[in-house]
């Protein structure tokens, strides 16, 4: 079952291009350095398979690469899949956004990028790409769109100047998707996130952000410091974080005061505190499956973005998280996904019982209780397509 890694580090299939980015959208080529406007929905007539990408190892954390697509079961919302195992993508093209934080604490880290372009030479291999660079402090910006030539986008990184005292981290997320779904939909695509722990700044809202994040198939690197002490607080920490339109609310059909589920009851015992988080929880367990299931991962996905935007998003995504202090931190932790990447697994499914909205996966292991497998924990489907959602071939 365990073998050592089949590929050394300079070889190409050892690159970070290997399943990095995940994508089948047939959109157009940005063109300009704005955000583009919305493009149509993820899950199209020509694009319904749900891209996981799955990385297993033992509990000495060695990779294990020898499994095959009967070993894994994965649910959608509670319902069981059946899953494919996708051959041969480390040769596929590579669209990869470097978003960098130019701001608030990030001002101190420019320097540890100056090598940044070598890093990623060293990892991307020889498949064709397409790198842009985006930065942003209390806003994102794109400073050079998509390009094959890493030593024009070296000399961008390098030129890079210290922003203003923001951190909008889930805005520099939505902006970089948004530059990705333009690619063309052979390209697999990623996301290469610098930037430090703690969003602040952001004006998109948290359901918002999690629907970004979570309605392409693309894969969110992030390697972060740590943000100052005195910003370790919870964005919009008073309240639970706000809802736009269509998305995961938090409301609940059956109350059971006045008011509803969430609303302050007036009969409590004036000395019980009542945290929005936890009464959350508690108003969930009205609900049946699936709907608590969703809901409670989105509460969670979005208080983990308070806690610690760069992992919550990597974790969602199927990406990796690392933390680092300093251009030694950082060369490691990108040498790490480089021996990760190509030893991970990337499973597919059209789901079988689609509704529109946010949907929750899960993998495991079926007979292997030794080995530990992390994977993509959500997806975002669009309700204009999912009457196409398991009726349409595999990209």
């Amino acid at each position: 079952m365990l073998e050592s890694p089949r590929m050394s580090f300079g070889s190409p299939q050892m690159r970070f291009g290997a399943v990095m980015a995940l994508a089948w959208l047939p959109l157009a080529v940005a063109q300009t350095t704005t955000p583009p406007t919305p493009p149509p929905p993820a899950f199209t007539a020509r694009s319904t398979a749900v891209l996981v990408p799955a990385l297993v190892r033992n509990k000495a954390k060695e990779l294990v690469f020898t499994l095959t697509a009967n070993d894994f079961m994965l649910t959608d919302d509670g319902v069981e899949q059946k899953v494919t195992l996708e051959q041969d993508t480390d040769s596929e093209p590579l669209a990869l956004v470097i978003a960098i934080q130019t701001g608030g604490a990030g001002r101190e880290h420019l320097d540890d990028y100056a090598h940044l372009a070598t890093m990623i030479e060293a990892v991307v291999g020889n498949v064709p790409r397409k790198i842009a660079v985006v930065e942003f402090d209390g806003a994102p910006g794109l400073i050079h769109n998509f390009t094959p030539d890493l030593d024009v986008v070296g000399e961008t990184i390098r030129g890079l100047s210290r922003g203003n005292h923001g951190a909008a981290i889930l805005d520099a997320l939505s902006f970089s998707v948004d530059l990705l779904r333009q690619q063309p939909p052979e390209y697999r695509r990623a996301i290469l996130l610098l930037s430090e722990t703690i969003d602040h700044g952001s004006r998109v809202k948290m359901d918002e952000a999690l629907r970004a994040i979570s309605d392409t198939n693309t894969a969110i690197y992030s390697v972060a410091f740590s943000s100052p002490k005195s910003d370790v607080k919870h964005y919009a920490s008073e309240e639970l974080p706000t809802v736009g339109s269509g998305g995961p609310g938090l409301s609940n059909p059956n109350p059971q005061h006045p008011g509803g589920c969430m609303a302050k009851d007036p009969n409590a015992d004036p000395g019980t505190s009542q945290d929005k988080l936890s009464q959350a929880y508690d108003c969930l367990g009205q609900l049946v499956p699936p709907l608590a299931l969703i809901k409670m991962a989105a509460i969670a996905a979005m208080e983990g973005m308070q806690r610690n935007a760069p992992e919550t998003v990597a974790h969602l995504t199927g990406g990796e998280y690392f933390p680092f202090s300093n251009a030694h931190n950082l060369e490691k932790s990108l040498l790490t996904i480089s021996n990760h990447i190509p030893n991970r697994y990337v499973l597919s499914f059209q789901p079988r019982s689609p509704h529109p909205g946010l949907h929750v996966i899960e993998l495991r292991l079926k007979e292997h209780p030794k080995l530990v497998v992390t994977a993509r924990r959500s997806y975002w489907a669009d309700s204009d397509t999912m009457s196409n959602v398991g009726n349409a071939p595999h990209p």
